[in-house]
């Protein structure tokens, strides 16, 4: 006579491979990680009947026990997700301010740059150049803005066209 082989548990075993290894996938993506709880408790529960139903009836129980530690192993993952989203939390409320600093210091240092800044124009067009230069010199620049609130021109302040 053939020896008949019990495959029981042998269904909720693969079963139980199959939702892990979803969890598994569920559980590295971040912040999906931590719906991939739900299908790993499913996963454990149908691999620890699996291995139940497999021992009772001495058929081979390496599916379910795949199963069973993948399943363990993507729900661990998952709280750790959870833990990792809590310190993310706990440390959020100070990012906008570090955030405005950040802001606050590039709008500075370009509005400094820009005020040391030293601009040279030069428009040549049909033989004729008109050259415009700016130095960073506030001294030299208060004194303009002074003598043009005063009706006083300056010798600087005339076009010079060149022929």
């Amino acid at each position: 006579m053939e020896e008949v082989k019990n495959n029981s548990g042998q269904n909720l075993g693969i079963a139980a491979l199959i939702t892990a290894i979803l969890t598994f996938v569920l559980a590295v993506i971040p912040c999906v990680g931590l719906i991939a709880i739900i299908p790993g408790i499913v996963a454990i529960v149908l691999a620890s009947v699996g291995l139940s139903q497999a021992t009772r009836n001495d058929s081979s129980h390496g599916v379910a026990l795949a199963g069973l530690i993948i399943g363990i192993i993507a729900i661990m993952i998952s709280f750790s997700q959870i833990f990792v989203a809590g310190k993310i939390a706990r440390h959020a409320d100070k990012w906008p301010k570090q955030i405005e600093n950040i802001v606050n210091d590039v709008q500075d240092n370009v509005v400094k740059d820009l005020e040391d800044a030293n601009v040279s124009i030069k428009v040549e067009s049909n033989g004729d150049t008109i050259k415009i230069v700016t130095t960073p010199d506030k001294r030299n620049k208060e004194q303009t803005l002074e003598d043009l609130e005063k009706g006083n021109s300056s010798a600087n302040d005339t076009v010079k066209v060149k022929k």
